[in-house]
């Protein structure tokens, strides 16, 4: 069954009436997704057995009408635990690890009777912005098969886009779930930080990683996010503040919000096409009623390399457990136990990889800390003052999402400054700890997707929905679909 022209309300109806059981669907969803794997090259792992297991559990306890999640399939980021499942993150690292858990987002998913159908392809750890760095494939853009799809939630935003399924999960470290939400014309919403629970997440940077999820529609992302929400006592920096309905008032509209347009975000490096679907959504919230105005944000141009210096000294710390002792790759030729831990990191990490624990040893090291990580952390502030500075006024801030629209496979692999500066748009709210969200907002000449971004204050993921809801149904972008999926654009 391909899903690029359904929601989960559609689904949920059918499986309420009986037009379908849950098994049925899961079985079409799997084989659709199977035959676009070729093509597309979404998934690393489609546990299909598990899957038509949980389909049959669901329809013997029968479909809950009230809750529009029972018997949905779903697809997982592969740096999510799942248990007895194949979780690799994308790398040669972690190519037979088998998880004993499952992490807490996908058990209150599966609490609720969605179906895992499978693991998606990534950027290996999160590392990279194209999801060319995985160590298992190059996952295509289902809208051209010769751009990528984003990264690092690459795998799962083509999923979502190609009609495999409704919904997947991703992590958003620097905008992982945005930008491939961005390059790929669907709904991605990167929650507050604390909002979601990063227990079971296999960390990149403990301070900037979030869960998220990527859906065709803004009320599907909202009954997702309503999912996964909430305090866990797995994980000390979740949030126990309470987690509203993020449908309830969904459909309220935008009369009389302020939304603030930052000048920096349509300046230089801004490719035109994209800027005027940013100018065209203003006017759309203006005629609903919004007051949209330019504000600043001064400080977000250093960004991108304040991220670049704290994002890796943590993942240096983080990655300091693959060390080919307890699981995972471990070099066969080894002679003692330090050629182990080094040859087993030489060989069970990529580059990309490689380059950031480097980055980031570097920076925390005695004659480097002063000079580099402080002064990034000193960034951090002033990003997180200036957005504290134009959210005393303005309820919403909307900027694109991504400088450009997606770009060809191959095309940034040989400079990773330029790959980086893909999500220089998209960093700040990481390092701000505020929740964002990338709607569709337009096409490019070359009928490529444009996202739009919109940030709220910490835990104001309602007024992002509204807005994102809002916008939603005032235009059409998000009803086109990939011609060579079977869609219509």
């Amino acid at each position: 069954m391909n899903l690029l022209d359904k929601n989960i309300a559609e689904i949920h109806e059918s499986l309420v009436n009986g037009d379908i059981t849950a098994e049925q669907l899961t079985t079409e969803v799997i084989k659709n997704a199977k035959n676009n794997e070729d093509k597309i090259g979404a998934f690393i792992t489609i546990n299909e057995e598990q899957a038509i297991a949980e389909a049959k559990k669901v329809d013997e306890k029968g479909i809950d009408p009230d809750n529009m999640l029972s018997g949905i399939p779903v697809a997982l980021k592969d740096n999510l635990l799942t248990k007895d499942i194949l979780t690799t993150a994308g790398s040669k690292m972690l190519y037979n690890f088998k998880p004993i858990i499952d992490a807490t987002v996908v058990k209150k998913l599966s609490d609720l009777g969605t179906i895992s159908i499978g693991k998606t392809n990534m950027d290996e750890f999160a590392m990279g912005g194209s999801t060319e760095t995985s160590a298992m494939k190059i996952t295509k853009n289902p809208w051209n098969l010769t751009k990528v799809p984003g990264g690092s939630s690459g795998g799962s935003a083509a999923a979502v886009a190609a009609g495999d399924v409704l919904a997947a999960l991703g992590s958003d470290t620097g905008g992982s779930i945005r930008q491939p939400a961005a390059f790929n014309g669907i709904v991605g919403m990167k929650p507050t930080y604390g909002r979601v629970s990063r227990w079971g997440l296999i960390a990149f940077a403990s301070s900037f990683d979030q869960v998220g999820p990527l859906t065709k529609n803004v009320y599907d992302n909202a009954l997702l996010l309503n999912a996964i929400s909430g305090h866990d006592e797995h994980d000390m920096t979740s949030s126990d503040q309470k987690v509203p309905d993020f449908t309830k008032n969904i459909k309220s509209g935008v009369k009389g919000m302020k939304i603030g347009l930052p000048k920096e975000y349509l300046g230089e490096g801004i490719d035109e096409d994209v800027k005027q679907a940013i100018l065209k959504a203003a006017d759309v919230y203006r005629k609903l009623g919004a007051e949209v105005e330019e504000v600043s944000l001064p400080h977000n141009k250093y960004g991108v390399a304040a991220y670049y210096i704290i994002a890796p000294s943590e993942a240096s710390s983080n990655l300091q457990r693959f060390d080919g002792i307890r699981y995972g790759y471990r070099a066969k030729d080894a002679k003692n136990l330090e050629e182990l831990y080094v040859k087993s990191r030489s060989e069970g990490f990529g580059d990309e990889v490689k380059r950031r624990i480097m980055l980031g040893t570097y920076s925390l090291s005695a004659g480097s800390y002063d000079a580099y990580f402080k002064k990034a952390a000193e960034i951090r502030t002033l990003i997180i003052n200036d957005f504290k500075k134009v959210f005393n006024d303005y309820d919403l801030i909307m900027t694109p999402t991504t400088p450009t629209p997606a770009f060809g496979i191959g095309e940034e692999n040989d400079d990773p400054l330029t790959m980086y500066m893909n999500d220089a748009l998209t960093i700040p709210a990481n390092m701000a700890g505020i929740p964002g969200m990338s709607v569709p907002a337009g096409f490019s000449k070359d009928g490529m997707p444009i996202g739009m971004q919109l940030l709220a204050r910490h835990f104001d993921e309602e007024s992002i929905y509204k807005a994102g809801y809002a916008f939603e149904q005032n235009t059409d972008f998000h009803t086109k679909t990939p011609k060579m999926m079977g869609g219509e654009k």
